[in-house]
């Protein structure tokens, strides 16, 4: 056993005895029903968020999975379908489209039509399909930054040009400069990527800004393409999530919603994600450009998916109050380190750490000598930040941000 996991499973047993303090610092039960602190050691299987450092003593806190271990009615689900014991090529039953449109309805009073989903094996890919079905490899593809990184990959993997403009800071809060985003859109831009919840900031748009953006986007004729993969981890009560195609048909008819039950269950390796798009004609383009380079899911994300967005409300809740005293953790303790500063984290469980004051040119690598792996912010347009993934259990937290405070 490496001394990461001596230590955290040490802390982890401190936790667990303080766990009436934990009680009463949440104010609420729920957390207490499922475990999330126990330290679960993913080295040996088929990780990417762990397997990059053999027997190093390195904790990654970079790409976006957590290092909780996934719902139990999922877990259960998955067992029957192992059970059944033949695994063919598979299509989505009505059940697992029933569930999505289901929740859809029930968690953002959107009405669906099941026609209106196709089915892919990740967001990523949908990304890249949003791009490529563009009439012309001139065309422009225009999103924010920072953003997560396939945003801007995508145009260029494509052949379409890419186009960003700078969210602005301001009190505390990254939003949109209305005037500018507006002044970059070109006569050869056709796309805009969206991300909402706000991937790496963990900005949740409100109506009022959704609505200000749809109307740009009206009056300049563009596609958007909308990622809201993280729509399920809202951590601000007064924050609703609101999906940017259900604001108006006019605003449907041109957007691609893009959603997936791996972020908020943490069943990424399931490679299940679905596109919603509510026009024929759109959704024709997007099906057409994904035929024979997209393969169809695998039984099990189908299986997955079902049993996450039925059954496991109960263990999501209980998530979202984990990951809030989490958040408060990583807030509390990253403002008092010298030279960093961390605005509030609407949504996500990612932390977005400004560390230009640090005297430093790459606070990324010099984390990672010190023991924590962050995501580098120039991946995501914004060189001299970091994105730290707090999505996982406290005693491995607590270690992660005394190695960045012993390393200040």
């Amino acid at each position: 056993m490496s001394a990461i996991l001596e230590r955290a499973t040490s802390s982890w047993r401190e936790a667990q005895s303080r766990s009436d303090d934990i009680k009463s610092l949440t104010g609420s039960t729920s957390l207490m029903q499922f475990d999330f602190d126990t330290v679960i050691d993913r080295r040996g299987t088929d990780t990417m968020k762990w397997g990059r450092y053999d027997s190093r003593d390195i904790i990654p806190m970079w790409v976006a999975d957590m290092d909780f271990a996934s719902p139990p009615a999922v877990l259960e689900a998955l067992h029957e379908r192992v059970d059944h014991g033949v695994f063919g090529y598979a299509d989505p039953d009505s059940s697992a489209v029933e569930a999505v449109v289901d929740m859809l309805q029930r968690e953002h009073n959107w009405t669906v039509s099941p026609d209106w989903l196709i089915w892919t094996p990740g967001l990523v890919v949908a990304l890249n399909l949003s791009c490529r079905m563009l009439d012309s490899t001139g065309d422009g593809v225009l999103t924010v930054t920072p953003i997560y990184p396939p945003f801007l990959y995508a145009p260029q993997f494509t052949e379409r040009k890419l186009q960003t403009v700078e969210l602005v800071e301001y009190n505390g809060r990254y939003e949109f400069d209305f005037e500018k985003f507006e002044a970059s859109i070109e006569k050869h831009t056709r796309l805009f990527l969206l991300s909402n919840p706000q991937n790496p900031t963990g900005r949740v748009y409100s109506k009022r800004e959704l609505e200000q953006l749809a109307e740009i986007c009206l009056r300049h004729d563009l596609i958007v393409c909308s990622d809201e993969v993280h729509c399920g981890l809202i951590l601000d009560d007064d924050k609703p999530h609101v999906s940017l195609a259900g604001l108006s048909p006019e605003l449907a008819a041109r957007t691609i919603t893009l959603m997936a039950p791996s972020k908020t269950f943490n069943l990424a390796g399931m490679m299940c994600a679905f596109a919603v798009i509510p026009d024929t004609s759109l959704r024709r383009r997007f099906s057409k450009t994904a035929r024979g380079i997209v393969t169809e899911l695998n039984t099990f994300g189908y299986t997955a998916c079902r049993a996450a967005y039925r059954e496991c409300e109960a263990w999501r809740l209980a998530l979202l109050d984990y990951l809030r005293e989490s958040r408060k953790k990583v807030g509390t303790s990253v403002n008092n380190f010298p030279g960093i500063r961390m605005n509030h984290v609407e949504a996500t469980y990612l932390a977005w750490l400004d560390c230009r004051e640090l005297p430093m040119e790459d606070p990324a690598a010099h984390f990672k000598k010190a023991g924590v792996e962050l995501s580098d912010g120039a991946l995501f347009g914004t060189p001299g930040f970091v994105r730290l993934n707090f999505g996982c259990p406290r005693a491995t937290l607590e270690e992660g941000l005394k190695r960045i405070r012993s390393s200040l």
